[in-house]
């Protein structure tokens, strides 16, 4: 694994984009890898050592999360900006092609740019998330985002974690505590915050909670598809689901028995599943 950055440019000036890098950068086949809201790059750790061998895969810290830096003025955090980032980091990477996979909000990030005319994205795979997202869980979402909660060990956030993250499923104490060590900024005091922005929040909560319909971008996309989604998730229900293999792309579908939102793609069975439509 090595660590890496870019400088990007947005409305207000420029920031650093972190990413990390699994595999050889000589590597034909590259796979960018994009994680949900209020997560980072290390969730994609296990799976990028396993698919290191096949491919260069490259995993960024959207802006406000991680080693990316924290932006001047909060309203920028958006998808405007979060999509002019990733272009400049697929400019960076000089391929013609590449790979996407994104969880949650990097789903929605790959979904927009794989629409685009002349899109560098070769083949799409969104996790958990769709065109058509219910209002009453972005809700849920903004119900515990922003909250900027302190806590005295690291124990203390994991289990805030395991909380608040249920939906992710069953997962083993080695995979929590991973989530936990690289969910953790040190502060001054002593205390660990969440390694993310609390103003990623600030659009968020200014804007009225709605149904949000994606539906025009998911028909424009011409790559092939394949959509995981946890069984039990309320974000991208089994209707949306079904209805984005009768409208769109050439997509399939895998779902994931007793998960929600969303599946952390941890587990090797999970990993094997992207392996496979990956080498397929």
């Amino acid at each position: 694994m090595h660590q890496n950055s870019f400088l990007s440019l947005g409305p207000h000036g420029f920031h650093r984009i972190a990413y990390t890098e699994f595999g050889s950068r000589e590597t034909e086949q590259k796979l960018v890898c994009v994680h949900g809201l209020t997560r980072n790059c290390r969730d994609f750790d296990h799976l990028g050592e396993v698919l290191s061998k096949n491919f260069h895969v490259v995993c960024p810290d959207i802006a406000g999360r991680g080693y990316s830096d924290w932006l001047v003025n909060p309203s920028d955090y958006g998808f405007t900006l979060y999509i002019s980032d990733m272009a400049a980091l697929l400019a960076r990477l000089g391929e013609e092609k590449v790979d996407w996979l994104g969880t949650s909000m990097g789903g929605i990030i790959g979904m927009i740019l794989a629409a685009q005319p002349n899109t560098p994205i070769n083949r799409l795979i969104v996790n958990d998330v769709g065109p058509f997202i219910p209002k009453e869980s972005l809700s849920r979402i903004g119900d515990y985002l922003g909250m900027n909660p302190k806590f005295p060990t690291l124990d203390a956030l994991e289990q805030h974690l395991r909380l608040v993250h249920a939906p992710f499923g069953r997962l083993t104490d080695s995979e929590w505590h991973h989530l936990a060590e690289h969910s953790a900024k040190k502060c001054q005091d002593g205390q660990y915050a969440l390694h993310y922005d609390p103003a990623i929040a600030v659009p968020f909560k200014e804007a009225e909670p709605v149904d949000v319909d994606l539906w025009p971008i998911w028909e424009a996309i011409k790559c092939p598809v394949l959509i995981i989604r946890g069984e039990e998730s309320d974000l991208l229900t089994k209707e949306t689901a079904e209805e984005m293999l009768r409208r769109g792309p050439d997509a399939e579908l895998v779902e994931i028995p007793k998960v929600g939102h969303a599946p952390t793609l941890m587990d090797d069975s999970q990993i094997a599943l992207v392996k496979r439509w990956l080498n397929g």
